[in-house]
């Protein structure tokens, strides 16, 4: 089974960066469509962005298009998500999974297992 750990996140201030990870172990990460997806406390799991398995399509929530850059790397088995101004807004435990792209949304697959996600806090 695909398992994927999550790293990259930590405090950064309104307007910085981060770079996050999604490490695969098990099968070959180049057969599967990945998706990152966050959720902020009160708030309902989103998905952020999408990447085919070949990355030739990348979709992106309406929030983050513009700032945030999905890329894939299946040699190193990782897929990365550039996040540049980030907002307050933007805060939230991020998680990677195995995902469908549907239309503009980005959807996990539905038998995908949540990892432990990665911190990202925005603030001043």
């Amino acid at each position: 089974q695909l398992q994927l750990v999550e790293s990259g996140g930590g405090l950064v201030q309104p307007g910085g960066a981060l770079r996050l990870s999604c490490a695969a172990s098990g099968f070959t990460l180049d057969a599967y469509t990945i998706g990152w997806f966050r959720q902020a406390p009160g708030k309902e799991r989103e998905g952020v962005s999408c990447i085919s398995f070949d990355g030739g399509i990348t979709n992106y929530v309406d929030s983050v298009k513009g700032r945030f850059t999905i890329s894939r790397d299946n040699a190193k088995k990782t897929v990365y998500l550039q996040m540049n101004s980030l907002k307050p807004e933007d805060a939230a435990i991020y998680y990677c999974a195995p995902a469908r792209i549907i239309g503009r949304y980005c959807v996990r697959s539905a038998d995908a297992n949540w990892g432990q996600g990665t911190q990202v806090t925005v603030s001043s």
